[in-house]
Formats: structure tokens, C-alpha cells, sequence
């Protein structure tokens, strides 16, 4: 494909992350538009300026139509686990077909820390634990001693209730 430049190529970006449902990584939209990920993660943020609901989530970027948000329930839970436990709080969540949309920490200096995960399937967990290792990251919860939230949502609130109930059970749960 030809280099796109300026406003045709963000046009063409939104176009791609509207018409599909998963998340298209930075590299795929470089590649697709033939320039840079770093103009790739510029052309995000500019797009993300003029109201566009792009999220920027560890397996790519999302558009959120309101397909993603239709009928869904949702709510926040307070975890506490360490780091070695990441991987099976996450799979507890997402085997209950919950998605986890964000992961909050609350940093003494910054404040309110917010993430977006989206994570909905064992594959994505997977991908996130992988990436985790490939690049040597620290989790948020380590900087709260192990303590997050999770944005957690899923199509009935039975599901949502599952998590939490398993969760609880292997005292990942935070409670009041």
C-alpha cells in the first residue's frame, strides 16, 4: 500500500479499528499504513483528542462502538494476590466469560492509575502473561503491595457474580 499521509491515514486507521471486532496491534497498523509505530501511537493519541473511543489495551488497539458496551453488566472488584497469582485470578475471570476491561491502582504520588486490559478469554491471558515475560514488566499491583481493582463486565450478572464467588473462594477477594 502507498504511505497515506496526515488525515488520510487516520480516516483509514479509524475505518480498520471500526470494522473489526478484536484488537489490531501498533505493528499491524504500521504496516498497514506503511510508516512508524511511534506515528502509529501519534496518530492514536490525535485521534483519541477528537473524541474517537479508541482504547489502547495489551493486545492493541479497540474501537468501542456501542456493540461492545450493549447489554452488558459491570463492576469493580478489589484483589489482593501476588504477582505469581496474576495468571490464575485472570483465568478465574475470564473462565466465568467475564472480560476484564481495566486493572486500578491507587499510587501515592500519581494518584488513581488506570489501565485498560480487555481481556476476555484464556488466549488473550495467555498473550498478556507472555508479553509480561517477554519484556521483563512489573504488574501494577506491585506498586500497591499486590492490592488493584479490576473494571470487570459480562453479558449477565450471574457471570459477574461466579467470578466473584470463585475469586473469594481462593482469596483473591478483597472484601469491606
Amino acid at each position: 500500500m502507498k504511505k497515506l499521509l496526515g488525515d488520510e491515514r487516520r480516516n483509514e486507521l479509524l475505518r480498520l479499528l471500526k470494522n473489526e471486532k478484536a484488537p489490531i496491534t501498533g505493528t499491524d497498523l504500521a504496516k498497514f499504513a506503511n510508516v512508524s509505530r511511534q506515528v502509529i501511537v501519534n496518530d492514536m493519541n490525535l485521534l483519541k483528542a477528537h473524541n474517537e473511543p479508541i482504547v489502547s489495551t495489551s493486545q492493541g488497539y479497540v474501537y468501542l462502538n456501542s456493540d461492545h458496551n450493549s447489554a452488558l453488566f459491570e463492576r469493580k472488584i478489589v484483589c489482593l494476590h501476588t504477582a505469581e497469582q496474576a495468571e490464575d485470578e485472570m483465568l478465574t475471570i475470564v473462565d466465568c466469560g467475564v472480560t476484564i476491561k481495566s486493572v486500578i491502582v491507587d499510587h501515592p504520588v500519581y494518584g488513581e492509575i488506570t489501565a485498560s486490559m480487555m481481556i476476555s478469554n484464556r488466549l488473550d491471558v495467555q498473550n498478556f502473561i507472555e508479553r509480561v515475560n517477554d519484556t521483563q514488566a512489573t504488574y501494577l499491583s506491585l506498586l500497591t503491595n499486590g492490592t488493584h481493582l479490576h473494571v470487570i463486565s459480562a453479558p449477565t450478572k450471574e457471570q459477574l457474580d461466579l467470578a466473584e464467588k470463585l475469586l473469594r473462594e481462593k482469596g483473591y477477594l478483597v472484601e469491606s
